[in-house]
């Protein structure tokens, strides 16, 4: 049997849940959608990165990453990436 990308996401790492704080920058910033069309394992990255930081500004800094990635569509933790709809059109 075939497991959803949910499904293995929840058995092979933890989940980390979204804090309000970037939820709030998120939905501030008009970037809950793109956040939203990002591969599940990509969306629990950013929440476990950020959740891991060890001083408020560091945290501060990496929603501002996130956000600044959200908002360009092509970066993925500082790496290129392409959604897959996005390879498709130009493939």
């Amino acid at each position: 049997m075939r497991r959803s990308p949910q499904q293995t996401l929840t058995r092979s790492r933890p989940r980390f849940p979204m804090p309000a704080d970037v939820r709030h920058a998120l939905v501030g910033h008009a970037v809950l959608g793109a956040y939203r069309a990002r591969p599940p394992y990509q969306q629990n990255d950013y929440l476990g990165w950020i959740s891991r930081a060890p001083l408020e500004s560091t945290r501060i800094r990496r929603i501002t990453q996130v956000v600044d990635e959200l908002t360009r569509g092509d970066r993925y933790m500082k790496m290129p990436w392409r959604s897959r709809q996005a390879a498709r059109r130009s493939a």
